[in-house]
């Protein structure tokens, strides 16, 4: 191996390290404090609960483990948004579980929290996958109930999903295991089954204190809305039980017993690993974002026997397009190409760059998968589409919009992976999070921003010198250096992949050696929603 090599792995895994401390540090949740109390009341914790349902040696997905990472500091901060998400198996059967964790301010819903719920919620619709429940909230975080509670996007959206998915026939269990107070009563309720803890659950729409404040009656929270009021006086809730581990044995019983998923039938055989060792993934990476590198050494990491059949091999270069299976299942692959080529007209192309003859390549395939009914996954590493009178002239914007009209009108299911950069309009035609990815991850690697960090800095500097000029202020050259650090310091920041999925802008980050499962588990749950729309691009200029 050359020295190049060994410098990217060693950058790699340190960058590798740091997100595996960083989720080491966020499992804690609310941190031993909190766990103890949970603990005193005989409850599991969040993360306990989803490991006691899953199958033993099953594979699951954390959907938003780093959601609000450096947010909200100011009230203590929320570790994963207070609520722990992702897609397992439980019984045989794939869903999707969600499991509020009461060790970060009791459960409470901050408005990262709803916009999570809301995600996975989607990602059950999308897939109509089996949604479970693990409700333990003290409801919404009151001092930023204004950034939750009324618009379109807030808190109310999830009951409203409730009330779709019961009638689309998408399978909802709720299991009430601490606190459900409020509007957040209605979550489990509107749930197709409803079961609760004794001692520990409780369901109300207003706790003792408020009823009394409300009405003035003396009531204690148990007998308010304990288990034994809603399984049997109310009739609120389905079944009781004991205990935690009581409660998860009857969620799997339960979910043992559901009819067998419709099949959308993507292609799969029989799962081979890459022939290319997978941990060259690391190597060929480089150690920062500028340098090129061969885009195919990636794929040939990531597909199966490290076979990949390239779509117009000699034409739109700076993007590859192919057919080949991940774990057995056929997919269609994007990928920015990062090695400079040069055409056989003898331009040169940039590496991470789309071209017109790119996008028209990409658009092209895209449509094929449609019709062979073949899931796509892009890779990104993009730094948007060329510029310049040459590129204008040669019509980039037509060809990139019929690009970005194939991605946006795909019907087939889409999964993106942020391999390096993934700057302005290039973040959309490669199928960034705004185009419904069913699944989007990012490796530690990653930079997703309007533009590069160097590019937008010098054009916010000039906008500052603009400014201060018009003051009459003279900009002296140490001042200069100055505003620049000042503006590149938080630029940089906010290119992180660590802000995209704060922010949900991502659905996590992963070791590039899990992609391979990322994929896997993603088309495995759409294949159990049957294609019900044709492809169709609507208007595209030719």
């Amino acid at each position: 191996m050359n020295l190049e090599f060994n410098r990217n792995t060693d950058i790699n895994k340190q960058l590798l390290y740091e997100l595996k401390d960083r989720l080491k540090t966020i499992y804690q949740g609310g941190g031993e404090k909190a766990a103890a109390k949970q603990k005193e009341k005989g409850k599991l914790l969040a993360r306990e609960r989803i490991s006691y349902l899953i199958d033993n040696n099953s594979d699951w997905l954390e959907i938003g483990a780093l959601t609000a990472e450096g947010m909200y500091r100011e009230h203590g901060g929320c570790p994963s948004g207070g609520v722990i998400t992702g897609i397992g198996y439980v019984a045989g059967r794939q869903c999707v579980i969600v499991a509020n964790d009461a060790t970060v301010k009791a459960g409470a819903w901050f408005p990262l929290t709803a916009k999570k719920n809301l995600r996975v919620q989607e990602i059950a619709m999308e897939n109509r996958l089996p949604i479970i429940y693990l409700v333990d909230s003290a409801g919404v975080f009151l001092p930023l109930q204004d950034e939750i509670f009324p618009d379109k996007e807030h808190f109310g959206r999830i009951f409203r999903n409730n009330a779709l998915m019961s009638s689309e026939g998408i399978v909802q269990i709720a299991a009430i295991m601490g606190s459900c107070v409020a509007g957040g009563a209605y979550l489990p309720i509107m749930s197709d089954e409803a079961m609760i803890v004794d001692g520990t659950g409780s369901v109300f729409l207003a706790g003792s204190y408020l009823v009394k404040s409300a009405i003035g009656e003396d009531v204690d929270n148990e007998t308010l809305g304990g288990a034994t009021t809603h399984c049997e006086i109310s009739g609120v809730t389905d079944y009781k039980y004991p205990n935690d581990e009581a409660c998860l044995d009857a969620i799997r019983n339960i979910m043992s017993k559901l009819g067998a998923p419709q099949n959308a039938g993507f292609d799969r055989i029989a799962s081979a690993l890459p022939v290319k060792n997978a941990e060259d993934i690391y190597g060929v990476l480089p150690d920062n974002r500028e340098k090129p590198y061969d885009m195919l050494e990636i794929i040939h990491c990531l597909v199966d026997k490290s076979e990949f059949d390239e779509y117009k091999q000699l034409y739109g270069q700076s993007i590859i397009c192919g057919l080949g299976r991940i774990d057995g299942w056929a997919v269609g692959i994007i990928a920015n190409q990062r090695k400079v080529i040069k055409s056989k007209k003898g331009e040169m192309q940039f590496g991470g760059v789309i071209y017109s003859d790119s996008a028209d390549k990409a658009a092209r395939f895209i449509m094929n998968c449609n019709q062979k009914k073949i899931p796509l996954v892009f890779l990104q590493d993009v730094t948007g589409f060329m510029v310049g009178s040459r590129s204008e002239q040669g019509g980039i914007i037509k060809d990139g919009a019929k690009m970005v009209n194939a991605v946006a009108n795909s019907v087939v299911p889409k999964f993106t992976i942020v391999i390096g950069n993934s700057y302005g309009a290039g973040n959309y035609a490669m199928c960034g999070k705004a185009y419904d990815p069913r699944l989007i991850f990012a490796w530690p690697s990653a930079k997703i921003a309007v533009m590069g960090g160097s590019q937008a800095a010098k054009t916010l500097l000039q906008i500052q010198e603009s400014t201060l000029k018009a003051r009459g202020e003279t900009i002296t050259p140490e001042k200069e250096a100055e505003l620049l650090k000042e503006i590149t310091d938080k630029y940089n920041r906010q290119t992180t992949p660590y802000y995209a999925a704060a922010r949900l802008w991502v659905d996590g980050i992963i070791d590039p050696l899990d992609t391979r499962k990322v994929i896997s588990m993603g088309i495995q749950a759409a294949n159990q929603s049957p294609l019900t729309k044709r492809f169709n691009v609507g208007v595209i200029q030719t």
